[in-house]
């Protein structure tokens, strides 16, 4: 398969490597760690204030007590200690202090910190050791750190002529939680995390929306997709005019929808939909965009990155979930044939649709996809978009924003976020912001140029393309690329949204009734 994916991606000056995190092995002891005189590297989760029993399953704790106290002397907001033992090895001990009240994303950043100061060692294996604490935060937080080393272990593209070589951790044995914790699906996330990331960070002339098909194609084959491609014929067929409105000016007919499909043999279960935002370059069109804001607009295909990452963990996992996953290809260029403010087009569902800013594209491409997608009644309906400048002024690049058609989903939006760590904050939805929208000419404007609320407006555009039975979330992704990392990934490039969307439909009541 990853010879197969470098014959699509020529360019690329090594193996794709999107299931890298799957082939690190995992071992898991009942029994505390006590030899470690053939261990290069160790990290110890223990609580800030560490009574005198927490030390007794501490290997080396002969050494580590005293240096932790006399540093603990002169820093008493101490949380981390770098130390060697002085065994045969000289084993480097990252001692990581945890307080009772840390939140997940409290407790992956500083895993991310640890994680990265590992990478530099380079160890071929590690040991993780939790102390100290109940069972229950012993497991969750045995978790944050292994999805930390994962992420740090996922190695990004690179086209240099000496790129960075692949970490050479290839085994993490993880010791002091007696109840067994499963890795499949925490190995399956990072693997789909990993891919998101890889594609996004793709520079535009690799990923193009004719090769990112290819890519997707040769996926389909490897995991048992099915593969359906609407080109431009068939979205014409389709009526899809606001979605064909934005690829008009593309000098190469290579846009269009791909449909992914995965069913699991007797499933009774109804459809997750999901679908993502696929712009593979965005100049803005027309209406194009400065200097400063064009780059970095290859990264405006995350949200289809981020659907197609989640139907990966999905299938890693082997879960007996129904996904059909709707991924909306194509680049916004700039042309004597590019659509133009004032145009009015049709989508597939019969709205007309006046353009008001050609920079708006990705509502306009998702419009036709959602529509599409909510002909077959999925019971959960998700997309996902790196959508609107407005979101990332509400939220900054640390929270994404989320939209529903149903309030009630509000709880279990913001406590997936919580438990995850890749937190989001839902907006309002109320009817009146159409107002807004209402145009003289056509059912509705494609946007205002006034900027206010853009991305509730952008919601409310969206939500017209969504059958009211699907319970429907819009995810914009203001936290796509946050400089330096964020929780537990160490890129810019966050992958914001694999991890979420996987606590989301795992540990969440979400919509009791919605899958019956």
């Amino acid at each position: 398969m990853i010879s197969v994916l470098c014959k699509q991606v020529k360019a690329i000056r090594m193996d794709i490597p999107y299931r890298h995190a799957e082939k690190i092995k995992l071992n898991q002891y009942t029994k505390n760690l006590s030899a470690t005189d053939t261990l290069p590297a160790l990290v110890l989760l223990m609580p800030a204030k560490p009574a005198a029993d927490n030390w007794r399953t501490v290997p080396g704790a002969e050494v580590l007590r005293p240096r932790w106290q006399r540093r603990q002397r002169r820093d008493r907001h101490l949380d981390c200690l770098v130390t060697d033992l002085p065994n045969r090895i000289g084993t480097r001990v990252w001692l990581l202090a945890v307080t009772p009240d840390s939140t997940a994303f409290e407790v992956l950043s500083r895993a991310r910190q640890v994680a990265t100061e590992v990478f530099r060692l380079d160890p071929p294996r590690l040991a993780v050791q939790v102390s100290g604490f109940a069972a229950a935060e012993a497991t969750r937080l045995l978790e944050h750190m292994l999805a930390a080393l994962l992420a740090g272990a996922c190695p990004m593209p690179s086209f240099k002529s000496a790129p960075a070589p692949v970490p050479a951790l290839a085994r993490i044995d993880c010791y002091g939680v007696e109840q067994r914790l499963d890795t499949t699906p925490l190995q399956a996330e990072a693997c789909g995390n990993h891919l998101a990331r890889w594609l996004s960070a793709l520079p535009p002339n690799e990923l193009t929306p004719g090769k990112y098909r290819k890519l997707v194609t040769a996926l389909a084959r490897q995991h048992g997709w099915r593969l359906r491609f609407l080109d431009r014929k068939a979205l014409a067929r389709a009526g899809a005019g606001a979605f064909l409105a934005v690829c008009q000016g593309s000098p190469v007919a290579d846009a269009g929808i791909v449909h992914l499909s995965r069913r699991a043999r007797g499933s009774s279960k109804r459809t997750l939909a999901l679908v993502g935002k696929g712009i593979c370059f965005d100049t803005g069109g027309v209406n194009v965009k400065p200097a400063k804001y064009m780059n970095g607009m290859h990264e405006d295909m995350q949200g289809s990155a981020i659907a197609l990452g989640v139907l990966l963990a999905l299938t890693l996992q082997d879960t007996d979930q129904p996904v059909d996953c709707w991924l909306a290809l194509a680049e916004n260029h700039i042309g004597s044939r590019a659509y133009k403010p004032n145009d009015v087009v049709t989508a597939c569902n019969g709205t007309t649709i006046e353009v008001k800013h050609t920079d708006a594209e990705g509502r306009m491409i998702l419009a036709d996809t959602l529509a599409l997608a909510s002909r077959a009644q999925p019971a959960v309906l998700i997309d996902y978009a790196t959508l609107t400048g407005a979101c990332i002024n509400a939220l900054s690049e640390r929270y994404s924003g989320v939209f529903s058609n149903r309030d009630t989903l509000h709880p279990a939006l913001i406590g997936a976020g919580r438990d995850s760590g890749e937190r989001v904050w839902p907006f309002p939805q109320d009817a009146d912001f159409d107002e807004a929208l209402k145009s003289t000419i056509a059912d509705t404007l494609q946007c205002t140029l006034e900027g206010e609320a853009d991305h509730i407006l952008a919601a409310r555009f969206l939500n017209k393309f969504v059958d009211p039975s699907i319970h429907w979330i819009h995810v914009d992704l203001a936290a796509g690329n946050h400089k330096g990392g964020l929780a537990h990934i160490p890129t810019d490039t966050t992958g914001f949204g694999v991890r979420y969307t996987l606590h989301l439909l795992h540990t969440q009541a979400l919509m009791e009734g919605a899958w019956n």
